[in-house]
């Protein structure tokens, strides 16, 4: 362990220095002028309010407003090429946007299912410089918002608000209004001054435009945005949400008689002041609509699934321990999973009977705390017997060092006075401009069995050098399988990369990363270290479309989940994919090839993926996505023994920016050897979705769901496909709030 502990120096090392060093530099003439003088705006106070129908009237020029602002692609830290203008204003209840969008040389574009022209407005009400909401309307009418976190360099799209926008659309010129109550969101009471960011995006050149300049080697840091001034929220009384929820459930199951299953619950959120919240669930029915995409897993750890459910989505932000954006290379330590809480169990979730939250946040603190209960759930003819549960989770997370953080999490499940499973962990996020340093750390306790875990990583520049590296060491007896998401027990890895990140201000070519590197294991069970060196070039060109070919090589091993011996090879792996923008369609595929160990069959060969995804917009309402993927497997003698072709085919109808009717099909199927011809298919699910927001946080669906899978009986040795379950449901859920 000694020796190893080098590597975990080596990476601190590197990253204290890193951080303490100035922000990464791009080449002399482009630094000069990436520094700015921070920038202000005045929220002015009005009694006559704007009318939010997309014109903006007189009344705005009353108004401060916000200009002069920077592109961050397709030319880095250029003038824009068209204009653009903000006025902010406010009343006791609202804060009002308005962007006027010039549009002299690229008219606006306006799409339901393609790239198109939109807006953004991003705010700190804290002071945190490390969090905060964004809000953002399209060309088209749609809209989206979600909270911004770790100084920027993570975001929650989940999260919904109350607020109201229009636009309107002419040849020269978008004009887009919001009007955003103080209620919607969260803020520290008497605090003048929140940190504000402003985004355009113009899609016939690919161009973003943002009022404080973001470098392309950046996150948009909140920790460098300007300054709203004298913004004086009034709003008298409480902000309460009331959610009931109507559900009807028609289940048709092979071998059993259909049944009806309608069903009520309750929700509600409270801000007990505008710096603390309230949250509770009375019998949810969290049941998803489209399940979990199929995967092939060949690996030895299950695959990590995102959270969807609003109860457990609201406070995310607290809830959490640190991570890094847009990158593979370092896994949270996540002590608390709250996908733990009404799992799945043989396709159906585990009923919860309720749950509650209280949140609380100030300039410097998060605090939360979160407790739950799960009814038992039994099929005792196929071995299923999971008790009654109840969930606690405590969290406290304090701001220094400006937009650093440093916090303690507790969590914990418990069906019994002999069946429990608690963690407590720590964690620090500290941060300076682009460089960010991770450490995680917790201890466990599952039925007596105690272990302990520990996760770092480091993320910045020095210079003009990009480095990541991470070092992590799960004891063998750390295990938090009932209430969070670490399954690697006994596993300990070291990483380093580093490499130059090129910025070029003109040619085909915008940015360009070329990264060496190297990586120390050892798996569990495992007695071996195994050294792979890696190397990855990543080019992206001015036209929005990019690459990544990355490459892994070296001295490699596995326990065998068959003798429980170290396996010994030279594993060699290479990952190929690209991105793009095709007639303002998004596509993207690649292949990811290697030769390891394969845990579905037990056995050393190569083993591979193939993808691609295209969505093609036919008319401005109406796009189809095709999703689909080939695994292919070999065995020892390098003979292709199976392949896994899977086609996800879906058309979206955009009936209006409120309502979406979507049609989808995941088709399985299976290829014995290379064998084109027997392709079989195993499964397949037809869906149909009809989703209206027709209030704010209001929404109707009506869902459809086909399945079929291949079966065997004596009648059909070769196997036929019969239909295994067809369920319709409509859900109802309507917002009251005062």
């Amino acid at each position: 362990m000694r020796r190893h502990g080098l590597w975990l120096m080596m990476a601190l090392a590197v990253a204290m220095a890193a951080a303490g060093a100035a922000p990464a530099q791009n080449p002399p003439s482009q630094s000069a002028q990436m520094i700015q003088p921070l920038k202000n705006v005045e929220i002015r106070h009005v009694d006559t309010v704007p009318k939010i129908d997309g014109v903006i009237e007189e009344l705005w020029e009353t108004a401060d407003s916000a200009t002069g602002f920077v592109q961050n692609q397709p030319y880095e830290n250029t003038a824009p090429t068209e204009r653009t203008t903000v006025f902010l204003l406010q009343d006791d209840d609202n804060l009002y946007v308005a962007f006027r969008c010039y549009s002299e040389q690229h008219p606006p574009t306006a799409n339901f299912t393609k790239d198109e022209d939109y807006v953004s407005i991003s705010f700190d009400p804290f002071g945190s410089k490390t969090s905060g909401y964004f809000f953002l309307m399209f060309g088209s009418g749609l809209f989206w918002d979600g909270l911004i976190m770790d100084d920027g360099h993570a975001t929650d799209q989940s999260w919904e608000g109350v607020w109201y926008r229009a636009n309107r659309m002419s040849p020269h010129k978008m004009e887009v209004e919001m009007k955003i109550p103080f209620k919607t969101v969260r803020y520290k009471k008497g605090l003048s001054q929140w940190g504000i960011q402003f985004r355009r995006h113009i899609a016939a050149n690919f161009e973003d435009d943002y009022w404080t300049g973001v470098p392309q080697k950046d996150d948009d840091l909140v920790s460098r945005w300007g300054t709203a001034r004298n913004i004086d929220p009034r709003s008298s009384g409480y902000y309460f949400e009331l959610y009931p929820e109507g559900f009807t459930r028609y289940n048709a199951y092979r071998g059993k008689n259909p049944t009806m299953k309608p069903k009520g619950s309750l929700n509600l959120k409270w801000d007990l002041t505008p710096q603390t919240s309230l949250n509770a669930t009375a019998y949810p029915d969290f049941a998803q609509i489209e399940s979990d995409p199929f995967s092939v897993n060949l690996s030895r750890y299950p695959t990590y699934l995102q959270e969807q459910r609003p109860f457990f989505v609201e406070g995310t932000e607290i809830f959490r321990f640190s991570s890094f954006s847009n990158s593979g290379f370092f896994q949270p330590l996540n002590t608390f999973y709250s996908r733990r809480i009404g799992k799945s169990l043989d396709g159906s979730a585990v009923p919860i009977i309720g749950g509650m939250k209280l949140t609380h946040k100030t300039s410097d603190w998060n605090l939360g705390a979160l407790g739950a209960f799960t009814d038992s759930y039994r099929k005792l003819g196929e071995g299923i017997n999971e008790p009654s549960r109840s969930f606690g989770v405590l969290r406290a997370k304090r701001r220094v060092f400006g937009n650093s953080d440093v916090g303690l999490l507790a969590s914990g499940t418990a069906a019994g006075g002999n069946n429990y499973n608690y963690s407590i962990g720590a964690d620090a996020g500290l941060r300076r401009g682009s460089n960010q340093v991770i450490i995680q750390g917790g201890m466990s306790n599952r039925d007596g069995k105690k272990g302990w875990a520990l996760e770092s990583g480091y993320k910045g520049f020095n210079g003009r050098f990009l480095t990541m590296a991470t070092y992590e060491a799960v004891g063998d007896s750390f295990d938090v399988q009932d209430i969070g998401f670490a399954p690697w027990a006994g596993r300990q890895q070291a990483m380093l990369i580093s490499g130059p990140f090129w910025t070029f201000r003109s040619g085909a070519v915008r940015n360009l990363y070329v990264a060496p590197g190297i990586s120390r294991s050892r798996q569990p069970g495992s007695g071996n270290w195994s050294t792979l060196s890696y190397f990855a070039i990543n080019p992206t060109l001015r036209s929005n479309w990019g690459c990544n070919l990355e490459g892994n090589y070296g001295r490699n091993y596995e326990t065998s989940d068959v003798t429980g011996k170290d396996v010994g090879y030279i594993y060699r792996g290479g990952d190929f994919n690209f991105w793009g923008v095709l007639a303002g369609n998004n596509i993207n595929g690649g292949c990811y090839y290697n030769y390891s160990y394969n845990y579905r069959r037990h056995y050393l060969a190569p083993q591979g993926q193939n993808w691609f995804t295209f969505s093609y917009s036919f008319a401005p309402p109406v796009s189809a996505t095709l999703n689909s993927s080939l695994w292919i497997e070999w065995d020892p003698r390098n003979r292709i023994v199976a392949m896994t072709p899977i086609f996800r085919p879906r058309v979206d109808y955009r009936l209006s920016p409120l309502m979406t009717l979507s049609v989808f099909n995941e088709m399985v199927a299976s290829t014995p050897e290379s064998h084109l011809a027997r392709t079989r298919l195993q499964t397949d699910r037809l869906g149909l979705l009809y989703s209206w927001n027709f209030a704010p946080k209001s929404w109707l669906y009506a869902a459809l769901n086909d399945y079929n899978a291949l079966d065997y009986d004596t009648h059909h040795p070769q196997g036929v496909m019969k239909q295994q379950y067809g369920i319709g449901a409509v859900k109802l859920k309507y917002l009251l709030y005062f």
